[in-house]
């Protein structure tokens, strides 16, 4: 594609915007054409909810080189300049010369789309006529369609009248031209005009039959586009419905599965310190150790696991099968089961400093217009996008950052652990954990401010402190440090990039996440997997989690590697599966990984590997035997009416609660987010507004003082180049273990805390 038709393309493009109030859109898009010639520069037309596409404006006049009717037609988006519509089976592939005229043409086409599906309901709606469906209209259906059999064996008749006359006419004009004689000539001219005058009646009849085709064409042609219509609409609640009988039945299946560890765990309690402890048990031993289970993967890494059926108690006696060194059981081993309701992993229930609260105020109902505001939208960045609180949640990202800790009694035990594979077991346990507070919450956090904190302080009650600050604004990034007691430290720094794409919303969070032991030395790094929102503008929103994670232990060379297996209609296997293998530096597998993002892990111990048979895609599956699998973590259950909470777990409810002592810059203390929760969500929308535009106004200030501070360097000539915003509390390192740079804490918040001196922070509230 030369530059010079891009150039002609996008100067004619733009000067064909629409007048105000005009329903014809016209301009160049390059359509494909096929693999040989690629796509092709057309002329398109936009006019009564008909896209039609011509070689060149010339052709407009006597050639029309394919018609798309809008009203039955399906708009979607492939990336920055493409557009691709579907209608009766075909796919049109389009693409624009920038992005911003792809967005005029696809509002356009969205505009048309609408207006063509108002006015071909409104006919309809006049017509008066009953639903399809009814006995009487198929009849009358049925009735005209034989006539149009009818009438279409007379056109094929008269076809063949008019070819076997125009052969015979042929024939005689033929004859004509080799005669010399005039007597035979007069003969033969009056054969001619006889055969003429067949062939006039038989052409005027078959015009006839066009005529009544047409006219009965036209006069039924609006009840069939309604019924097909209906049909349509009719086919996609279907779709919908059995989507949602899908949803139900696996959700039965499993509470069915689940109740009987219910019920077995109160006269298994003597044997046990915790009845919540028992039911994990149980209910894997529900199936006999003599019966074997396969767990099928199909993508990388594949294989098989296969339940031993030796003596289980016996093997988990040996050290070499524990993987604790020095032929001591585990810590791990030892206590195998995590109790959602305890507080603290050694066992002992902690009291708690303070009560934290355990409800906020129930969320207004508030409805709104999501497309008027996201029709504009398409293909820019999330954080850029003007969003009112409507579609917020009273959480601002870096508490929803620090949710991530919810499970960090994983760390702590993982802290305990002995066996750096075991260890790791639990470091992916933790990775998945986070993703569990996701699966309800489809409200968007409040994007925070240049320069806001967020601390959570849990020293007295969990040994961790954490503090959370917004160190950039373009791109949007946040840095989080938390240090507990119990012997790990964790940091990240997250950047979201997010793109909207018409139907759904990726979010793709960018940056790595940093675990180390103190006691061991053990430095893990992983990043987090993309999350999509589906169902944007039509349909009941919903979250999935898709991608690889692979954790590496930077100290030992060993790996583990998750697969978040993206959500699928055909797909037999448990919805928000993940799976993983745990291996060590040499690549030897010792550890299956297997559960759900939003409910569960567990993992099995390998004792046997061998080659299986190769899979449906040609590929060889390693089939592993295993002991068989024991939990690593379990979801904690939400908390009573949080369906009327935004969904927040018992972590999230006391994320926002007013504390004394924290900074000025804390999310606890921004406006607009404590308004919205309070429920006074309009008055929330207008502090957004102000404090969106004071943010701009400091960045445009600052813009200005780096450009005089850049004149007076350049004046003096003393090479120094003016620093832009810097953090208060982290500052940029380079990693030594990943070689990347990052920002990571310097310290001195908590210091700060103690002498309650907050006069370095800025006022961004």
């Amino acid at each position: 594609m030369s530059e010079q038709g891009k150039g002609s393309a996008s100067a004619s493009a733009a000067a064909a915007a629409p007048a105000p109030g005009s329903d014809t859109y016209k301009g160049w898009l390059f359509k494909w054409t096929n693999y040989l010639k690629g796509y092709q520069r057309r002329w398109f037309v936009l006019s009564n909810g008909l896209l039609s596409y011509y070689r060149t404006q010339a052709e407009m006049a006597h050639t029309c080189r394919g018609t798309i009717n809008l009203a039955t037609a399906h708009i979607d988006t492939e990336d920055a300049c493409n557009i691709v519509l579907s209608s009766g089976g075909r796919t049109y592939h389009l693409k624009a010369s920038t992005e911003v005229e792809r967005q005029r043409w696809v509002t356009a086409l969205e505009l048309a789309k609408a207006k063509a599906i108002r006015m071909m309901n409104e006919q309809s709606d006049d017509s008066g006529d009953e639903e399809p469906t009814s006995q009487s209209d198929r009849s009358e259906i049925q009735g005209t369609l034989k006539i149009l059999v009818s009438k279409l064996d007379d056109l094929s008749t008269c076809n063949d009248l008019i070819a076997k006359h125009g052969a015979a006419l042929q024939r005689s004009l033929s004859e004509l031209e080799g005669l010399k004689v005039p007597v035979e000539g007069g003969e033969k001219i009056k054969a001619v005009n006889e055969r003429a005058t067949l062939f006039r009646i038989t052409s005027n009849a078959m015009i006839n039959a066009c005529r009544d085709f047409l006219d009965l064409a036209e006069t039924h042609s609006r009840r069939w586009q309604r019924a097909l219509q209906y049909e349509r609409e009719q086919r996609t609640h279907l779709e919908e419905t059995i989507e949602q009988l899908a949803k139900q039945h696996n959700s039965l299946e499993r509470a069915w599965r689940e109740a009987p560890t219910l019920v077995s765990s109160t006269p298994s309690a003597p044997t046990t310190n915790k009845g919540s402890e028992r039911a994990p048990k149980e209910e894997a031993s529900d199936e006999d150790e003599d019966t074997e289970y396969f767990d099928a993967m199909e993508d990388s890494p594949a294989f098989i696991t296969v339940t031993t059926t030796e003596n289980i108690q016996h093997r988990r006696s040996q050290s070499n099968l524990s993987g604790a060194s020095g032929g001591q059981p585990s810590d791990w081993t030892q206590d195998d089961h995590m109790s959602p309701g305890c507080n603290d992993v050694s066992g002992k229930e902690l009291q708690p400093c303070r009560k934290r609260r355990a409800h906020i105020p129930v969320k207004p109902n508030y409805s709104l217009n999501l497309w008027s505001i996201m029709k504009n939208c398409i293909g820019k960045e999330l954080s850029k996008i003007p969003m009112p609180v409507n579609f917020n949640e009273p959480l601002s990202m870096l508490q929803r950052l620090t949710e991530d800790l919810e499970y960090h009694e994983l760390l702590d035990k993982a802290a305990r652990c002995d066996s750096s594979l075991e260890q790791m077991c639990l470091v992916a346990a933790f990775s998945v954990s986070s993703y569990s507070t996701t699966v309800h919450r489809t409200a968007k956090p409040f994007n925070p401010l240049l320069g806001e904190t967020y601390e959570l302080d849990r020293l007295e009650e969990f040994g961790y402190r954490s503090l959370c600050e917004q160190v950039s604004h373009h791109p949007p990034a946040a840095a989080h440090h938390v240090i507990s007691q119990r012997g790990w430290t964790l940091w990240q720094e997250i950047t979201i990039a997010s793109k909207f794409r018409g139907k759904y919303l990726s979010i793709m969070p960018l940056g790595a996440i940093h675990l180390q032991f103190h006691s061991s030395g053990n430095h893990y790094v992983w990043r987090k997997v993309t999350s999509t929102v589906h169902n944007i503008i039509v349909g009941k929103l919903w979250i999935d989690q898709s991608g690889d994670i692979e954790i590496v232990n930077h100290r030992t060379k060993e790996t583990c590697q998750l697969k978040f297996s993206p959500y699928s209609y055909f797909s037999r296997d448990v919805p928000r599966k993940v799976t993983g293998v745990v291996a060590d530096s040499g690549g030897q597998a010792h550890y299956i990984l297997s559960g759900t993002w939003d409910d569960k892990m567990e993992s099995a111990k390998i004792i046997q590997s061998s080659r299986g048979g190769s899979g449906s895609e040609g590929k060889q599956k390693t089939v592993y035997q295993t002991l068989s699998p024991k939990p690593l973590w379990k979801k904690y259950p939400l908390p009573v009416n949080a369906e009327n909470m935004y969904y927040f777990s018992a972590l999230a409810l006391t994320l926002n609660e007013p504390e004394d002592e924290v900074g000025l810059t804390d999310s606890r203390l921004r406006p607009d987010q404590r308004l919205m929760e309070e429920g006074r969500w309009d008055e929330a929308n207008s502090e957004k507004q102000r404090l969106e535009e004071k943010q701009r106004a400091v960045r445009r200030r600052r813009e200005a003082e780096a450009s005089d501070a850049l004149d007076e360097e350049c004046d003096y000539d003393s090479g120094r180049e003016y620093e832009g915003y810097q953090p208060l509390w982290f500052h940029q390192r380079r990693d030594s273990v990943t070689g990347e740079t990052n920002f990571v804490y310097k310290g001195g918040y908590w210091e700060a805390k103690e002498r309650q001196d907050w006069s370095m922070c800025p006022d961004i509230f």
